[in-house]
C-alpha cells in the first residue's frame, strides 16, 4: 500500500479516506488469487524513507540555525580580535598608562625611601633610649652606629630624590611606542589566553565527545543571541584612575621647542607685561621671555613654567652669554621693573649641570608661609646622635634644610636683625638633644644661645677672661685628644660616642672678641675638627678686618643671611653674586617688621647641594627654648667625666666651671694682673692634684700640652740640654713679669732634680694680689 496527495483517484483503484487524506488501494478479486509472479515489488522500504525524511529535516534545521548563528559567530570573533588587539583602548589611554607607569615608579621610590627613613629613625631612637637606660655593649654601640649611618644615607638619598622633579615631557610616548604597546599586548593575550583556551577546548572534545554535544546547544544559543544583539566595538571612556594626576594630562606645549620657535611669526608682539597678569604657565614663560629679550638676552628657550605659592618659576636656557648676566645690576633692575616684582623679588639659580641654563624665581609674595615652613619638630632629651641629620627648615622649592652638625667648622654672617642669633639657637637646640655632644656657649657682649638655660654644659659670656680661659682649655684638650686618638688607633679623627662626646662651641658676636681671644679661636678652628671640638661662629661681618684673620673662606660651612655684598664675595668668591647668592638682597628685621629674618643661603652643609637658593630656618621662641632646656637638663646632659679624666683635664674642667660660674678659683683668674707664666705654673700643679712639688721634667710636660709650638722646640735635644733651655726660658719670663720665683733643688727625690715647690708658687701669687 502506498499513499499520495493527489485529489483525483486512479480509475482502477479504490479510494478510502484515512485521517482526512485520500488513500488509494488496489482492488483485488478474491475469486481470482494472484501468484507471486504476478505481484509488483515495493518501490521503497519504510526505514529508508524515515532516514531520508530525518536527513532532510536536519538539513533544513542546520540551514535555519546557520542563518541565525553565523552573524553571532562573526560578532564573537570580531569581539575576540578587538579584545586581543586592545582595540577598546584609545591612544590617549595608552599614553596615560605609559606615563602613569613612570609616575608610579617615581612615587614608589620616594615612598619606599620615606618608609625606610621612618623605620630606621624608630630603630635608632629605640637603641638610643636603651643606651640611656641600660648602657650599650660594644656590639650594641656598633649596631647603633651602623643604624645611624644608614639613616643618614637614606635621608641624604631622600633629600636628593625630593629635589628631582617628575619630567613629564621626557616620559611622553611617541606614536611608535603606542603602536608597539598594542602589538605586545596582542601577542601576549594571544599566546597567554587564546592559544591555551583553544587547546583546552579541543582536548576536552576529544576526550569526552558527549561534553561537546552538551555544550554545542549552549554555544549555538549564545551565538543566536549574539547575532541578534551585536556588541558595540568602540573605544571605552578613560578609567577614573587615569584622570587624577595632572602629570597624566596631555602636554600643552610642543614637544620640540625649536619647532615651536619656528612657528612663531616674525612680527610677533614682544611687548613686556607684568608677571602678575599671567594665569597659565605658558603666559608666565612668555612674560619672562619678553622681559629678558627686552634686556638684550640671547635666549634659546623658556620652559617649565610653574605656579608657586609665592609667584612663578621657570627654566631659562641661553644660546649665547650666561645665566649669570641676569644678576648684573642694570639687567636685574630692568627685569624687576618689567615684571613688576618686589624690590628683591627676582632670584636666579644656575644649573650646575648645564652652564647655559638656570632657574628663575619671580616673587610676588613672601616665599615662606607657615604652611611651607612647617612646625618645629620635637626632639626628646638624649634621643639623637650628633652625627644624625637634623631638619632645620625648608627651601623655597619645599625641599628640606637638613644636615648633620658633626665635623662642621661653621660661620654664620648676618646683619643685626638678620636672624643670626636665632639660627645659632636652632643649631644649639638640635645639639642639646643628643647623647654624645656637649654644648659650650661663648659671647663677649650678649648671652649667645643661653636661652637653652641648663641644657648648656658651660656658659662663658660677657667676660673676656672667661672666654680666654675656655679657649685655652679647649686647645689643651685638642692636644690631649690627639695623643689619645693615636693611642686608640682611631686614625685621623676622634670617634664620637656617649663615652667620648664631642664638644660644640657656639661663639656669637665674633668681631667683639678681644685680639687674644680671636687668636685663640682661630687656632682652635685649625686644630679642633679632628678632635671633635667643633666651632659654630656668628658674626655681623665676614671680612678679615672683623674676624682677625682671613679664616672665613677656609671654614667648611658658611651660612649667609642679610649682609653686605663684600661679605658674600669674601666668603664665597668674586663670582658668587652673579651665580645667584644674593644675600645682599635679604632684608633684615626692624623693630616693627620681621621682613626676611631667618632667611639664609648655605654652602658646605653636609649632604646638601651648594646651590643659590634661599632657606628659611624655623624660629625657636625664647620661652620654648627655656622649656626644652629645662627638660633636657632634668633628663641629664652628656657626661664628660670619662673623656676628661683620660685627658688629665678633669680638675681643670671643674675649676673652669667655677670660674664661669663666678666662683673663686685657685688658678688665679680672679686676680686681674696675674702674669700668664705664673698662671701656667699654677695650672700644672692643679692638674697633678696640688702635690708638694713638681720637677722641671713634669712642668715641661704640662707646658708642652698648653702650647707645643712654644714649649716643645727643644724636644730634639737630650734631657740635660732640654731642661737647661727650659729653665733659662722660665727664668726670663718670670723676670720679665716681675715675679720673684725661681726653681729649687727637690731634695726629697734621689739626685735632687730641679723643680718648683707649690708653697713658693702660692707665695708668688699672694705677693701680687
Amino acid at each position: 500500500m502506498s499513499t499520495t496527495h493527489s485529489q483525483h483517484p486512479h480509475p482502477h483503484q479504490g479510494v478510502e479516506v484515512y485521517q482526512g487524506e485520500y488513500v488509494f488501494a488496489e482492488l483485488v478479486d478474491d475469486e481470482e488469487p494472484c501468484t507471486a509472479d504476478d505481484q509488483d515489488p515495493p518501490r521503497r522500504r519504510p526505514a529508508a524513507d524515515t532516514i531520508r525524511r530525518l536527513t532532510r529535516g536536519a538539513a533544513i534545521a542546520l540551514q535555519v540555525l546557520g542563518r541565525h548563528t553565523t552573524p553571532g559567530l562573526r560578532h564573537g570573533w570580531q569581539a575576540t580580535v578587538h579584545w586581543t588587539t586592545v582595540g577598546y583602548m584609545s591612544d590617549d589611554e595608552i599614553r596615560r598608562r605609559l606615563v602613569k607607569k613612570h609616575l608610579d615608579t617615581y612615587t614608589d621610590q620616594r615612598d619606599d625611601t620615606a618608609s625606610d627613613i621612618s623605620r630606621l629613625n624608630k630603630k635608632a631612637q629605640k637603641l638610643a633610649r636603651e643606651a640611656v637606660d641600660f648602657g650599650l655593649t660594644r656590639e650594641e654601640a656598633s649596631q647603633l652606629k651602623d643604624v645611624t649611618g644608614e639613616l643618614q644615607r637614606r635621608r641624604t638619598a631622600g633629600t636628593a630624590l625630593a629635589r628631582i622633579p617628575f619630567d613629564v615631557e621626557a616620559v611622553q610616548p611617541t606614536a611608535d611606542q603606542i603602536k608597539s604597546y598594542r602589538t605586545h599586548q596582542g601577542l601576549a593575550r594571544f599566546a597567554g589566553v587564546i592559544l591555551p583556551a583553544s587547546a583546552a577546548t579541543i582536548g576536552v572534545l576529544l576526550a569526552a565527545p558527549l561534553a561537546g554535544l552538551i555544550t554545542l546547544p549552549v554555544l549555538a544559543g549564545a551565538a543566536w543571541w549574539l547575532g541578534r544583539h551585536p556588541l558595540a566595538l568602540t573605544q571605552r571612556a578613560l578609567p577614573a584612575d587615569l584622570y587624577g594626576p595632572t602629570e597624566l594630562e596631555p602636554p600643552t606645549r610642543p614637544a620640540d621647542p625649536a619647532n615651536a620657535a619656528a612657528a612663531t611669526p616674525a612680527d610677533e608682539d614682544l611687548t613686556p607685561y607684568p608677571i602678575a597678569q599671567a594665569t597659565t604657565p605658558e603666559e608666565a614663560e612668555e612674560a619672562l621671555r619678553r622681559a629678558i629679550l627686552h634686556e638684550g638676552g640671547d635666549l634659546d628657550t623658556v620652559t617649565d613654567g610653574r605656579r608657586e605659592p609665592w609667584g612663578w618659576s621657570a627654566r631659562v636656557t641661553f644660546k649665547t652669554g650666561s645665566p649669570d648676566d641676569l644678576n648684573a645690576d642694570q639687567t636685574y633692575k630692568g627685569l624687576i621693573t618689567l615684571l613688576r616684582l618686589r624690590r628683591n623679588g627676582l632670584l636666579i639659580e644656575g644649573d650646575p649641570n648645564a652652564g647655559e641654563a638656570c632657574t628663575v624665581r619671580m616673587l610676588l609674595a613672601d616665599p615662606f608661609t607657615p604652611d611651607l615652613v612647617g612646625p618645629l619638630p620635637y626632639r626628646p632629651p638624649l634621643s639623637a646622635s650628633i652625627t644624625d641629620i637634623f631638619d632645620f627648615g625648608v627651601a623655597m622649592d619645599a625641599s628640606e634644610l637638613a644636615f648633620s652638625l658633626a665635623g662642621l667648622m661653621l660661620l654664620m654672617v648676618a646683619d643685626s636683625g638678620g636672624g643670626k642669633s636665632g639660627i645659632m639657637l636652632a643649631l644649639a637646640e638640635a645639639a642639646t638633644s643628643t647623647v654624645d655632644a656637649a654644648v659650650l656657649n661663648l659671647d663677649p657682649v650678649g648671652t649667645g644661645v643661653g636661652d637653652l638655660g641648663p641644657a648648656i654644659t658651660l656658659n662663658a659670656t660677657m667676660s673676656d677672661k672667661k672666654i680666654i680661659a675656655v679657649l685655652k682649655f679647649l686647645l689643651a684638650l685638642c692636644t690631649a685628644r690627639a695623643r689619645l686618638r693615636a693611642a686608640y688607633g682611631w686614625g685621623n679623627k676622634w670617634q664620637v660616642s656617649p663615652l667620648h662626646p664631642a664638644l660644640l662651641v657656639f661663639v656669637d658676636e665674633w668681631p667683639q672678641l678681644s685680639p687674644k681671644a680671636k687668636a685663640l679661636l682661630i687656632k682652635l678652628l685649625l686644630l679642633g675638627r679632628k678632635e671633635a671640638i667643633w666651632v659654630y661662629g656668628g658674626s655681623q661681618y665676614g671680612t678679615k678686618d672683623h674676624l682677625g684673620e682671613a679664616i672665613g673662606p677656609k671654614l667648611s660651612a658658611k651660612l649667609l643671611g642679610a649682609c653686605r655684598r663684600v661679605d658674600v664675595t669674601e666668603l664665597l668668591g668674586g663670582g658668587a653674586l652673579a651665580e645667584g647668592y644674593r644675600a645682599d638682597l635679604i632684608r633684615a628685621a626692624t623693630h616693627t617688621a620681621v621682613n626676611d629674618a631667618g632667611q639664609i643661603y648655605g654652602v658646605g652643609l653636609p649632604g646638601m647641594p651648594d646651590r643659590p637658593i634661599r632657606y628659611q630656618v624655623r624660629e625657636i621662641p625664647a620661652q620654648l627654648a627655656a622649656r626644652l632646656g629645662a627638660e633636657r637638663a632634668t633628663a641629664g646632659l652628656p657626661d664628660l667625666t670619662h673623656t676628661l679624666t683620660e685627658a688629665g683635664l678633669l680638675l681643670k674642667w671643674h675649676e673652669l666651671i667655677k670660674l664661669c660660674a663666678g666662683q673663686p678659683s685657685p688658678l688665679g683668674e680672679d686676680t686681674p694682673d696675674l702674669p700668664e707664666i705664673l698662671a701656667l705654673l699654677r695650672e700644672a700643679f692643679l692638674r697633678e692634684s696640688d702635690p708638694t712639688f713638681l720637677t722641671m721634667n713634669q712642668v715641661h710636660q704640662h707646658l708642652r700640652d698648653e702650647d707645643p709650638d712654644q714649649w716643645g722646640k727643644w724636644d730634639d735635644r737630650d734631657d740635660q740640654g732640654r731642661l737647661r733651655e727650659l729653665g733659662k726660658t722660665l727664668a726670663r719670663q718670670l723676670q720679665k713679669a716681675d715675679v720673684e720665683l725661681s726653681s729649687e733643688r727637690i731634695t726629697e727625690l734621689d739626685g735632687s732634680p730641679r723643680g718648683y715647690y707649690l708653697a713658693d708658687i702660692e707665695d708668688a701669687i699672694s705677693s701680687l694680689s
